[in-house]
Parts: structure tokens; sequence; C-alpha cells
């Protein structure tokens, strides 16, 4: 999961500036955390400490109000609900904090399940779900050895998603979308056509649209296939208070 915190800190000062080539600085004064970290480091802590999924997000959502970005209109008033209900979306925010589940059992069913509780409590949209569902196998598939054609393979027939393009082709022509059915592809594209982490996480900014979240989940699926260089980490902590690299070094201390 430190893979998405590093590709949304990455990718957070192009998401309503985008960049669409692969030479940019990874880390500047620009840089932040944005809402993407949030939320994957409050599906961590639920695993962790077995805390419903919508408390949990609910709890570090309200905890950091105003993150680099800001929060999605309808999540947003979600995060203030007494009692929060579901909203029936479809956007990206599920598969960009999913990651968690996909490290914290070495069950495949468990881990698709779990990804299916981390979304239905707020993307209980058909697509929501499958979005998050199809990234936590990603990473799961990245984690035991599957190789990128078998992936691939996974995605398209189980998933139904259409990877049959290129980065130069989505940056021709993207905008910005926060939905799963157009940034999970994507996202998945970018990690297809990578060659390490860092190069994933530049694919992902260099196709434009919604830059921080595309890079996160870009990112998650490389930390599993890939890791991430120590120097890459050390730097995108940086940008993390105490809090959150407590959560991150016992999610990590748990799963070993």
């Amino acid at each position: 999961m430190t893979g998405a915190i590093t590709g949304d800190i990455i990718g957070s000062r192009f998401e309503f500036n985008n960049n669409l080539n692969v030479d940019f600085e990874l880390f500047t004064n620009d840089c932040a955390f944005t809402d993407d970290t949030i939320c994957t480091i409050a599906v961590a802590d639920a695993l962790l400490h077995k805390i419903p999924f919508a408390d949990s997000l609910q709890h570090w959502c309200r905890k950091y109000p105003y993150p680099k970005g800001g929060y999605g209109g309808s999540f947003a008033q979600w995060i203030h609900l007494p009692c929060p209900k579901p909203y029936n979306s479809f956007g990206n925010g599920s598969a960009m904090r999913v990651s968690p589940c996909a490290w914290f059992s070495d069950d495949r069913a468990r881990v698709l399940k779990e990804a299916r509780w981390s979304a239905e409590c707020t993307h209980n949209h058909t697509e929501g779900i499958k979005g998050a569902i199809a990234i936590a196998d990603c990473i799961y598939q990245s984690r035991f050895g599957s190789q990128k054609h078998e992936i691939k393979e996974l995605v398209t027939g189980e998933y139904g998603y259409n990877l049959d393009m290129t980065c130069d082709e989505i940056r021709r022509t993207n905008t910005f979308n926060e939905t799963c059915q157009v940034t999970v592809p994507q996202a998945i594209v970018c990690f297809l056509e990578s060659t390490d982490f860092e190069s994933a996480v530049r694919l992902a900014v260099s196709i434009g649209g919604d830059s921080d979240t595309i890079a996160a989940i870009t990112g998650s699926i490389a930390e599993a296939f890939y890791g991430i260089p120590e120097h890459i980490k050390i730097q995108a902590l940086r940008y993390l208070p105490e809090d959150m690299k407590n959560i991150l070094s016992n999610f990590y201390k748990q799963i070993k």
C-alpha cells in the first residue's frame, strides 16, 4: 500500500495541471498526500484493528478534513453523516484505497471479499465494486508471481476491462475522469507498459486525467510486482504525519 501512497504523492501536483510526459521531478514542495492516501490508511487501520470500513474512513477523513485537492462531493457529505449509507458510486475512490486488502491475507477469496467490503460501504455500484476487486486481484496476483500477460488475461477475462490500448493512445485523447470504468483500465495499462516501479508511476502521471489517483492505483500494483526502491520510499514517507506512518509500520509488521 506504500505504492499507492507514493503514487498519490507524486501525482498530487498534476491532478489539475496535467503533465503529458515522463520527464519530471518526482518529489517537490508542491507534492502532498491527498484523499487517496487518507482513505488507504483508513482501510489499513480497519483491517488492523477490526474496525468497520465505514467507521475508519469517517474517522480518518474527519481527522484530515482539508487534504490537497479536497474530497469528492458525495463522499465529502458521506464523511459527516451520523449513519452513513452507500450512495451507489462508481468513482475510482474504491480502487485507489483498496490495496491494503490485497496484502492482509494470502487467501485470494478472502482478499476479494475484503476488497468488496471496503468498496461497498460507499461505492456499492457494480462498477465501483468491480474496480476495487480487480485492482486487489492484480496486486494479489503480482504478490504471488503472476506474469504480466497472465494478469492481463485475468483482468480482461474475469473483469471485462479492455486493455488493448497503449499509454501513447490514452495520452492523446485523455480527459479528466474519476470513474472506475475509465481509470482502472488506464492504470493497469500503465503498469503493464512499465519496467520498474518508478517508470510505472511516471507513465501513470504522463497520461493526464486524474493524475494522483491513476498514479496511486498503478503504484499499488507496481509495488507488489517490483517492490519500491528504498530512496523513493524514504522520500514519500517524509510527506506523511506520524499517525499515518505508525499505521503503515504496524500494517507491514502484521503481514510479515
